[in-house]
């Protein structure tokens, strides 16, 4: 493209627009002429149904420059206060270690990787993930533990369903400690409701007497007030009516305490945050699920496990993967699609640089330092009755204490002088000390508590009051003992450490990752950079409003543009997971079939071509699952809607759908479909995991959806972090604004929300997980609607280009009216295992070989692979890897000619590692040369798998979730 030609472009769709769209202006031309289209927008009209596209631009605000965003951001970041907060409630100021900041929360190398469903390029990640294991199976005193979870609220209410899969009888009570975390409790009742489980809040006291109906019982240690108690009594009883116990805690005050494995937890939850892990508004942050060794195909989540390679080596890998939401469906363990991996990896990298020396002196400086505290607020009047706490000291102003009155007073006084603290009642305020707590910090505290104290005294001068000595449930056994997390602690080892194992992974920084339904497109530096700033890091979720004025304008804007490109009118930004999304927008279509009476609404239609969240989420909000058929094209069958939706008629809640589908295709007859659904009195639920495809060019408001949620983490480029963090707004419709989420810390629910008809809490915090959707509000920004607009029309343009020239050698399988795909494509890979023996898993870990990360594999159709090239691949990238899949192709019919081995092959050999290549011993027919480099740029520079082709089902038999032995560590 010429100059000018180029600077009109730029001008038209902004200079960000350029960087982020691979195609240049003449690649674009030419990838037209392949396809055999004149213009983009003859593509785009022979791709979409007319019907739905949108009639004029859509009202956001004209792309700037990264420079001016940044700017404006800062300004707008600059309105939030930064206090030291110490509300506690399970969420503390720490120290990122500058190490595991700068190389890993900073690093495209660690946060553009994919979910590690191809495990043989993600070793460094999946390594890093079983030390989190360890680490909280260690701390916990428990068998094994998961690879994180979303937060620790929505880990509890994960723990309680996981309870009564697991108890004996048909039980349906909960009993929940009124000391948990007010927001735990608002997430568990809230996930208790539609699954018809009665949930009693009550004192730990009282609940010894009241397990004869349960199933399950849920503590906090320590508890919300700081108090640290004895449950042994209470455990026991539940046991004996064969109820289980879940103990929500805290990991770093486990390195003192006795862990709750070691008194008869059978499951323990909780939050890594304050393991290295900025506070960031709320989120993101890994939970984590602990459990007892019998409970182990039970468990919620991703669980990383221990296998061996074709060569013997150990090598790492994702453990019991048919508990994956997206094969189970309806009978799914829960809907949980992705985890905190980033999070969980930043708070794992955290213990191995402190190691567990270094954490006990953490925990034991903020213990001594709490100790401190309780003794200086005795020392002017406040009664402290606590004498068994961690990092919490609660304080009354009753007629105990020498000191009465308000604890809001108490409260605003220490705020006016630079303290969040809490409060826990009218007459309790807490105080939870943390990592980054100095003792000056404490005496400034108290200094500034201490007139307020004397002006509330009983008498005209303040007696002191003596707390009792202090003592904790100590902790004898030891932890962390693997050489993991006892090796790295100079700053030089860990550095090392850490790029060892980022050089284990393929990620974006590498080559294209070309994922269907997963949208990993460029994560812009400029995007990125604002997670970091402390104005947006450091800000506790529970802040009060006036010091988060600035997330507030944030949220507003970044709402107000979801809401025009989905032409929804409102918007929650609670969900912190796609699925989380989809289980919000269905309580909410539940809740406004229940407002209107019509409580037997809870059939739910999903078409076989959905994915296998919409059923895990539809059963968790309580609904059936009815299964509508796909016709040879993969469109939802017309006439089988019809008949469902009309033999359900007076029951149906709901139609759950994909669009484009997860075919790949714009369904000519999606208006219809929602018409039907309209008509038979059910809402229309859109999954926006496919949104990379309408942004700018239709809507599902427009279409006819009454919900969307929305992957932040695909189409609005927060990056996928290896499996997560993510988000999951929903936008809805106007009638069902009123029953978006709401949360016990906001006065009402969402400010489009009617207060008493909010569904109740999803997410642990209010808006999710605040602190990455900086990098959402920054992308849609620096596109503007024509950026945006373009980028939708390239990643159509990419999709139907790569179709084009691979479709002679592996058949699409579905396309549209006009032979179009969408943004996406599925190539058909089973004829193959026919003629010549091959997988289409051979052909995935072939590409290893290539340089790529696979395609989706074997869903939604098994057999096939399907490819989401994204609009920010360039020209160049996308032959390289049509290169290689051709390549492949006639890799493969050296075997069907016979000219190769049908057993011994480059496919069934693949991956090939480093270490194979240069052994001594080559017995396979084919050359060394064609294993490694079988194309000429790959000499230039490759990434060699680092193990060979990964034994899973030896993994599933023999199942090992914690670092492996010294020996094979270091094998």
């Amino acid at each position: 493209m010429g100059d000018d030609s180029q600077n009109n472009y730029i001008g038209a769709v902004g200079d960000f627009a350029r960087r982020h769209i691979g195609p240049t202006e003449d690649d674009v031309r030419s990838m037209l002429e392949t396809i055999g289209c004149a213009t983009l927008d003859e593509l785009i009209d022979s791709t979409i149904p007319a019907d739905i596209r949108l009639s004029g631009p859509l009202s956001l605000p004209p792309a700037r420059s990264e420079r001016e965003l940044l700017v404006e951001l800062a300004a707008i970041a600059g309105k939030n206060r930064l206090l030291r907060s110490w509300i506690g409630m399970g969420y503390h100021d720490c120290i990122t270690p500058p190490v595991i900041q700068r190389n890993i929360l900073e690093n495209p190398g660690w946060y553009t990787q994919y979910t590690p469903y191809q495990a043989e390029i993600a070793q460094g990640r999946l390594e890093a993930l079983l030390n989190f294991q360890t680490m909280v199976a260690d701390l916990t005193g428990l068998a094994l533990a998961n690879a994180s979870l979303l937060d620790e609220a929505t880990a509890a209410a994960e723990a309680m369903t996981m309870c009564r899969r697991i108890a004996a009888g048909d039980r349906g009570v909960f009993l929940v400690a009124e000391d948990c975390h007010p927001q735990t409790i608002a997430v568990v009742q809230t996930r208790a409701r539609p699954l018809d489980i009665t949930l009693r809040v009550m004192r730990p006291e009282e609940m010894s007497s009241a397990v004869g109906d349960a199933f399950g019982v849920l503590l906090q240690y320590p508890a919300t007030d700081g108090r640290i108690c004895d449950h042994r009594a209470l455990i026991e009883a539940a046991h004996g009516a064969e109820a289980l116990v879940v103990v929500a805690t805290d990991l770093l005050a486990l390195t003192l305490i006795e862990p709750p494995g070691e008194f008869g937890a059978d499951i323990a939850v909780g939050s890594s945050q304050r393991f290295g892990v900025p506070l960031g508004f709320g989120g993101p942050h890994a939970a984590f699920l602990a459990t007892r060794e019998a409970y182990k195909r039970q468990m919620p989540g991703r669980v990383v496990g221990v296998s061996t390679d074709v060569h013997g080596r150990p090598a790492f890998r994702l453990a019991i993967q048919t508990r994956e939401q997206h094969i189970r469906r309806e009978k799914a363990t829960s809907n949980i699609c992705t985890a905190q991996v980033l999070l969980a990896i930043m708070a794992g990298m955290y213990a191995v640089y402190h190691g567990p020396a270094g954490l006990r002196a953490i925990a034991e400086r903020i213990h001594q330092l709490a100790i401190f505290l309780r003794e200086r607020l005795g020392s002017i009047g406040f009664y402290v009755p606590n004498n068994r706490f961690f990092d919490t000291i609660t304080a009354r102003l009753d007629a105990q204490s020498y000191v009465i009155g308000s604890a809001e007073e108490f409260v605003g006084v220490a705020r006016d002088k630079g303290f969040n603290i809490r409060e826990l009642s009218p007459v309790e305020f807490s105080v939870s000390l943390d990592e980054t707590t100095t003792k000056e910090d404490v005496i400034r505290l108290v200094d500034a508590l201490r007139p307020a104290a004397e002006r509330c005294g009983k008498t005209a001068k303040v007696h002191p009051y003596a707390p009792p000595e202090s003592e904790l449930p100590r902790r004898t056994s030891p932890f962390l003992t693997h050489p993991v997390f006892n090796r790295y602690h100079s700053e030089t080892e860990m550095l090392r450490y850490v790029k060892r194992l980022e050089a284990r992974d393929l990620s974006l920084a590498h080559s294209m990752i070309p994922l269907g339904s997963c949208t990993m497109k460029l994560n812009a530096t400029a995007e990125m950079l604002p997670v970091s700033w402390p104005a947006l890091a450091d800000i506790h979720p529970f802040a009060p409003a006036d010091q988060t004025r600035g997330y507030a304008e944030l949220f507003q804007q970044l709402e107000a543009w979801l809401a025009e490109l989905t032409g929804l009118p409102a918007v929650s930004l609670q969900p912190n997971a796609g699925a989380q999304g989809e289980y919000a927008g269905l309580l909410a279509i539940r809740a406004y079939h229940e407002q209107r009476g019509d409580t037997t609404r809870r059939v739910c239609l999903i078409p076989t071509s959905a994915h296998g969240t919409n059923a895990a989420s539809a059963v968790m909000a309580g609904m059936r699952v009815v299964t509508v058929a796909c016709d040879d094209r993969g469109n939802v069958d017309l006439a089988d809607l019809a008949a469902k939706a009309e033999q359900h008629r007076g029951a149906l809640a709901a139609l759950m759908i994909t669009y484009p589908s997860t075919h790949g295709v714009f369904e000519e007859g999606i208006r219809r479909v929602c018409a039907s659904i309209h008509d038979h009195g059910g809402q229309v639920y859109m999954d926006g995991a496919n949104m990379n495809a309408q942004v700018g060019l239709c809507r599902p408001g427009d279409i006819g959806a009454d919900v969307c949620h929305l992957n932040l983490h695909k189409t609005f480029c927060i990056p996928h972090g290896g499996g997560g963090p993510g988000m999951g707004p929903i936008c809805v419709a106007k009638h069902l604004a009123p029953f978006l989420p709401g949360h016990p810390a906001l006065d009402r629910g969402p400010k489009t929300g009617v207060k008493g008809q909010a569904v109740g809490a999803v997410s642990a915090a209010p808006y999710g997980s605040p602190s990455i959707l900086p990098i959402s509000w920054m992308y849609i920004a620096l596109l503007g609607a024509q950026g945006l607009r373009r980028a939708s029309e390239v990643a159509i343009l990419n999709a139907n280009y790569m179709a084009a020239r691979l479709k002679d050698h592996y058949p699409v399988v579905f396309a549209g009216k006009n032979g179009r795909v969408a943004h996406e494509f599925i190539l058909d890979c089973r004829s193959v295992e026919h003629s010549a023996g091959v997988k289409v898993e051979d052909v995935a870990k072939r590409l290893m070989d290539y340089g790529f990360h696979a395609p989706t594999m074997s869903w939604p159709v098994p057999g096939t692979l399907m490819i989401e090239p994204t609009e920010s691949e360039s020209r160049v990238e996308l032959d390289r890897f049509c290169d290689a899949m051709i390549a492949i192709r006639d890799e493969i019919r050296s075997i069907e000619e016979g000219r190769a081995d049908r057993e011994d092959n480059v496919l069934k050999g693949a991956p090939h590692t480093a270490e194979a290549v240069s052994a001594d011993d080559w017995s396979h027919p084919y050359s060394r040369r064609e294993a490694a480099f079988p194309m000429p740029h790959l000499c230039e520079h490759k990434f060699w798998p680092p193990v060979g082709r990964i034994d899973n089902a030896w993994g599933d038999r023999h199942l090992f979730c914690v670092c492996p032995p010294v020996e094979d560590h270091e094998a």
